[in-house]
């Protein structure tokens, strides 16, 4: 039960009038489109980094190059509303790099009305394996890893695009992740090149399967992992951290926390299972690099994974088949978490920004919370927890504040965790950013260039 407190000398206005909420924007997801995407996929023979560039019909170009070309005849259908583009460059030889290597990505484009730098990614790798990491030559069909995530961002490109929003969306499929994520740092590196203010990255990697090589299966749930201290702080800030807490607030866990609770608004849909890791133990995907460089990010999985199906050469083995194939995916499944996918873009693309927010309560009775005002919003809505509880209680503490500052009278700060969201005209509300150091949704370096 939550604790009432006496709380504000502060007058709140109401929300301005909202819009008539649209139409399910996940309604139209197709298995038949995905299946069809997948064994397209599939037909590569291999999408191995290493393979060939220049097969039209085998190998990672072949891949990368299709996926452009579905970019292409999406934007087709919406009056040309994506921008397609390829980024690349060659990686030196190194580490699983035996020689020098050509990193393409495939990348869409739709460009938001009103905030067209601030950004939101969802993206899965196109490139695969077998058992040989090494192994370029023989087919690795890759069908849930992650040809599941490479369908996912085209179906959600073909459903989002119908659409126009305040904030850009960014659809892209990567190469390189099996050799060491250099697709998702090719990408990570472009969005800082071009200026992107990224709000959040959602990486979409093995999505498509419900049940594990031990028997047990889990269509019910989807995980959602995400960093807690975050990757890019400073010494100074992390000493902050310890001094005021915030080790469980970068702004990749408030996503991760704010993710669950769009899941709990669909009936019949996905519950998320929250994974406070950076990724599974010992592995690693591409929303690393994006958090290397201050972007909220996380990574979206199955509930359970199947290891013989995964990362394996073809071959049948005391009676038991290995691969990745088409047949161990389960597409209801991976239609779910499409739609979930779509339907957090969509709020995502709707909502301001979170307010990068901070707390004043040493040595006093009362709290003062401050936040940046934030493009597009209408209001702001303040948060709080224990500092020992995990979620954002269920009831905001003040509401449509319209000003940029609330004093909470009687909450003695030392025993709470503060954040702020912003709210947008059509009422959509974006993540919480936490109120301690290092909560803000935004590059540290971004933020310390802005202070000087």
């Amino acid at each position: 039960m939550r604790t009432l407190l006496p709380l504000v000398a502060l007058v709140s206005a109401p929300l301005a009038a909202q819009e008539t909420a649209p139409a399910d924007p996940a309604a139209d997801v197709s298995q038949e489109r995905l299946r069809a995407d997948i064994d397209t996929l599939v037909g590569f023979g291999t999408r191995h980094t290493l393979s060939e560039q220049d097969n039209p019909e085998r190998g990672i170009g072949a891949a990368v190059d299709w996926g452009l070309a579905e970019f292409g005849r999406i934007s087709g259908t919406c009056g040309g509303c994506l921008t397609v583009v390829a980024p690349e460059r060659i990686e030196p030889e190194g580490g699983r790099l035996p020689r020098p290597t050509r990193i393409r990505n495939a990348v869409a484009i739709q460009r938001g009305t009103e905030r067209p730098n601030e950004v939101v990614i969802v993206q899965g790798h196109i490139d695969s394996r077998g058992s040989d990491v090494m192994d370029w030559q023989s087919d690795a069909p890759g069908a849930n890893d992650d040809g599941s995530g490479t369908v996912l961002v085209l179906e959600a490109a073909r459903n989002l695009s119908r659409n126009r929003y305040p904030v850009t969306i960014v659809y892209a499929l990567l190469s390189g992740e099996e050799q060491g994520l250099y697709g998702g740092r090719l990408l990570a590196d472009y969005a800082e090149e071009q200026g992107w203010d990224v709000k959040a990255v959602l990486n979409n990697d093995v999505v498509g399967n419900s049940c594990g090589s031990d028997g047990y299966c889990d269509a019910e749930h989807v995980r959602v992992f995400s960093e807690g201290p975050r990757a890019d702080l400073t010494d100074a800030i992390r000493a902050s951290q310890r001094r005021e807490g915030g080790e469980n607030d970068s702004p990749s866990r408030n996503l991760s926390r704010w993710l669950d609770d769009v899941a709990d608004e669909t009936s019949g849909g996905l519950d998320v299972r929250q994974i406070w890791r950076v990724d599974r133990m010992g592995r690693g995907g591409d929303q690393i690099p994006f958090m290397e460089k201050g972007f909220p990010a996380i990574r979206i999985a199955v509930a359970v994974e199947d290891y013989e199906h995964q990362h394996q050469d073809l071959r049948t083995e005391d009676g038991v088949t290995y691969g990745d194939t088409v047949d161990e995916m389960d597409f209801a499944y991976l239609a779910k978490v499409t739609q979930f996918n779509i339907r957090a873009l969509d709020k995502l693309a709707r909502s301001p920004a979170p307010p990068a927010s901070a707390a004043k309560a040493a040595v006093q009775t009362f709290t003062d919370v401050t936040w940046a005002e934030v493009p597009g919003a209408v209001s702001y809505t303040v948060w709080q927890r224990r500092t020992d509880e995990p979620y954002w209680r269920d009831e905001p503490v003040i509401e449509n504040v319209v000003a940029n500052n609330a004093r909470l009278e009687g909450v003695r700060g030392d025993d709470w965790i503060f954040g702020v969201s912003a709210t947008g005209a059509d009422g959509v509300m974006s993540p919480v950013s936490s109120a301690v150091p290092a909560g803000q949704f935004e590059p540290i370096a971004a933020e310390e260039d802005d202070s000087e």
